[in-house]
């Protein structure tokens, strides 16, 4: 396995430099993968320029530099699949920046800028892929549904959000789940028209967690006093129906009373 030590020390500190600023201020479309033990190897992820076939997609390359670097260019190679005149199947990258026109002053920002110019106006003179290049000069349309089609198989960019990501959230507040079922468990129990328990939530004493924790506490609390005043109006709906119901028994109750004191009389 390669390792800095391939390298001269003069060339790792350079690299190191290079490396730092490119993942401080990334060129435009252009994210580099560091690995720190190994600059010998330089990975980039690049996304597909707009207005191209390429659009949407993103493509992971690699740059392989050789022991006597920078004197030598560096060989690039793309490892997501592209359908591009000027990129091999096998992933090769033919362009000039990495061949005659290479310059031991040449960084690797200018090389990756470079790289990804190709995808925006490619070279089919010089195509090492000759049906791409053969398409794109006699029949562009063609051309790029194929390259579309491959972008579209191979060069899928990553989710941005994982699917379990509302749940950690929950778990990351602490909410006890438990707890929230015996209060709904206690709601649908509850007689009418009775208050309803305190909730109890064990919060996170963090800066950030606290913000989230208070607005969990006033979506609960909120949804406890949408359900307090629901059953204040059900209570209420139900309020006129008891006093009817009181005042016909009372009725009855009176006619009972003046029917047996007519009976009395009489007797």
């Amino acid at each position: 396995m390669a390792t800095n030590e391939n390298l001269p020390p003069n060339v790792i500190r350079q690299l190191a430099k290079e490396l730092k600023n490119l993942d401080e201020t990334p060129p435009e479309g252009i994210k580099v993968v560091v690995n720190d033990d190994d600059f010998s190897t330089i990975f980039a992820d690049i996304e597909g320029p707009a207005a191209t076939p390429y659009e949407s997609g993103v493509f992971r390359m690699k740059l392989k530099l050789s022991h006597d670097f920078p004197h030598s260019p560096p060989k690039g190679y793309f490892l997501t699949k592209i359908f591009h005149p000027n990129i091999a199947n096998s992933g090769e990258i033919c362009v000039n920046a990495l061949k005659k026109d290479w310059n031991p002053s040449l960084g690797l920002r200018h090389i990756l800028i470079v790289v990804r110019c190709l995808l925006i106006e490619p070279f089919p003179e010089s195509a090492l892929n000759e049906l791409a290049g053969k398409l794109l000069l006699e029949n562009y349309e063609e051309y790029a549904r194929h390259a579309r089609l491959l972008t579209g198989i191979h060069a899928k960019p990553k989710p941005k959000f994982k699917s379990g990501a509302i749940t950690e959230s929950t778990t990351a507040l602490n909410v006890d789940q438990t707890n929230t079922s015996v209060l709904n468990s206690d709601i649908k129990t509850m007689p009418s028209g009775a208050a309803l328990p305190p909730l109890s939530l064990p919060l996170t004493t963090g800066a950030r967690g606290t913000g989230q924790d208070q607005a969990v506490v006033g979506v609960l609390t909120e949804s406890s006093a949408n359900v307090s005043s629901a059953a204040a109006v059900v209570s209420a709906a139900h309020a006129p129906q008891k006093r009817d119901i009181g005042t016909a028994k009372a009725q009855a109750d009176k006619k009972k009373l003046d029917a047996r004191k007519k009976s009395l009389k009489r007797l």
